[in-house]
């Protein structure tokens, strides 16, 4: 056949299957309603429809992307949601290209240790082979199981598509639990045990971004296939986000409209991952993206991260007073409320300070939370506040010392610190001016003199210094700098760092 119009009863189906391949391979027909528009005078035919239906599985392979794989009979609900039906061949229709719809969700999925697993098999290539694998076959049959979609993307990234929260955090558990060998989704319907070659692969963390679930963030399928637009932005920023609160261990961040979606999805039958309580959610407050605050939530799904869910109450204190900037006193309050609550909830610690804070040569759970309500006090009684600033430093660096300390409360104590210094420079310029002007009535006798004799020998002492670093008569000056530049190569060593660390 060269033409539709040489089709006759005796055409048999493989000729004309074969006229139509050439028609779709050629990109002259792209899309199934131009294909039925094309064939529109010889379907009366029953015997073409089989035909028809091949051709559009070409349509779909070819022209779908990201969509490809998709059918009716195993994603019906994404099928639903993405696909605009035919109406005389029910099975097939158009993939919709602007979808502003509420029953669309994007997880987005990093494995951490892929850089460092590809250089460690550089010389066993059947290993990245079954990694390859792994994420793309595999993590495509979890998906499906779970009626979502997934893909492999630039290296160590994976994109899900799902059409309800609770498909989109079900499938993104099992993945997790199939590269952790973990077991939290733990349903029998999602099998997430490895088998074959792809068990002797080590274990895999995961950082995730689940975000969608609102028709404020319409999301673009492009000529391709190929997903765009904020939605698939937020995903990644939050999945981004993730990594940053936990390089090590799997993470789940979330836009809130998740969460709030997916206890609306199970309010009146509730699905096995909600029944089993296998996950829990942290408020996490809002993260800004590009101007746009996207509120969050964190996915407690392991053991050793659910104390922190008795930090809530605190968290949100301290979420609603930075967002009405209540900088006076309640932000200075609840990050010490928060603080102290940490200690006392979270796992033992103890920390050794390079010198002694307040006499105490170990900080512990206990001597942090004394330490916390040093601080409070100093800011709320006493008004030192170069004294409570000061301890808002100390915190950070013990902070940093804790291992499994929470980043997301790091973050806060480290952001809101750098707050209040901004203001102790000029704070204490301040009172300084106000000790100069009242010195004779803060200072009595003996001490005014020993203040103004101080206050002369330091000025004459800086005088001198800086006179005196300028002689000639300091011998090897040059030779003492290249020294320490010499002494501290690997500290003075610069790169540029770029993405994850």
């Amino acid at each position: 056949m060269k033409d539709l119009t040489e089709y006759t009863e005796s055409t048999s189906e493989h000729e004309l299957f074969c006229f139509l391949h050439d028609k779709v391979i050629s990109k002259e027909i792209t899309k199934f309603s131009q294909l039925r528009e094309f064939a529109a005078p010889i379907l009366r035919s029953q015997r073409i429809h089989p035909v028809i239906m091949r051709t559009f599985e070409l349509i779909k392979k070819l022209n779908w992307g990201f969509f490809a794989e998709m059918a009716k009979e195993t994603h019906l609900k994404l099928w639903k949601e993405l696909v605009i039906p035919d109406k005389q061949f029910p099975e097939a229709g158009d993939l919709k290209d602007t979808l502003q719809i509420s029953n669309l969700y994007i997880a987005m999925l990093d494995i951490h240790g892929y850089t460092q697993f590809c250089m460690d098999s550089r010389k066993n290539l059947s290993m990245m082979h079954t990694l390859d694998h792994a994420m793309s076959t595999q993590a495509s049959r979890i998906s499906a199981c779970c009626h979502a979609l997934s893909q492999r993307e630039r290296g160590d990234e994976m994109v899900i598509v799902a059409a309800s929260a609770t498909d989109v955090l079900s499938v993104t558990l099992a993945i997790i639990d199939y590269f952790g060998k973990s077991n939290v989704l733990n349903d029998p319907a999602v099998p997430t045990r490895r088998e074959g070659k792809t068990d002797a692969l080590p274990m895999f963390k995961i950082s995730a971004g689940i975000t969608g679930g609102n028709t404020q963030s319409p999301l673009i399928i492009t000529e391709k296939g190929n997903l765009s637009g904020f939605l698939l932005n937020s995903g990644a920023r939050l999945q981004t986000r993730a990594n940053e609160l936990s390089g090590k261990e799997s993470r789940i961040m979330i836009a809130k409209q998740v969460y709030m979606n997916f206890i609306k999805e199970n309010e009146k039958e509730k699905s096995l991952l909600s029944k089993s309580s296998a996950i829990n959610f942290l408020d996490t407050g809002q993260i800004e993206f590009k101007g746009v605050q996207i509120p969050s939530c964190e996915v407690v799904f392991q053991n050793e991260d659910k104390y922190k869910l008795k930090l809530s109450e605190e968290m949100t204190q301290l979420f609603n007073s930075t967002r009405e900037n209540l900088w006076e006193q309640k932000i200075f309050q609840d990050l010490m409320n928060l603080l102290r609550k940490t200690a006392q909830v979270m796992p033992k610690f103890t920390v050794i300070p390079p010198t002694p804070i307040h006499g105490m040569q170990t900080i512990t759970n206990e001597s942090f939370m004394q330490l916390c309500r040093n601080a409070l006090k100093a800011y709320v009684q006493d008004d030192d506040y170069s004294a409570a600033v000061s301890a808002l430093k100390t915190f950070v660096s013990l902070a940093r010392e804790v291992s499994h300390f929470d980043r997301l409360i790091l973050d806060y104590l480290r952001g809101i610190t750098d707050k209040y210094e901004l203001l102790m420079e000029s704070y204490l310029e301040t009172i300084d001016k106000e000790l100069e002007s009242r010195a004779q009535y803060i200072f009595q006798d003996s001490y005014l003199k020993a203040w103004y004799a101080a206050k002369n020998a330091v000025t004459v002492y800086e005088k001198l210094k800086v006179m005196g670093r300028k002689s000639g008569e300091i011998p090897k000056k040059k030779v003492l700098w290249y020294n320490l530049i010499k002494q501290n190569a690997a500290q003075m060593e610069f790169v540029l760092h770029s993405g994850k660390k």
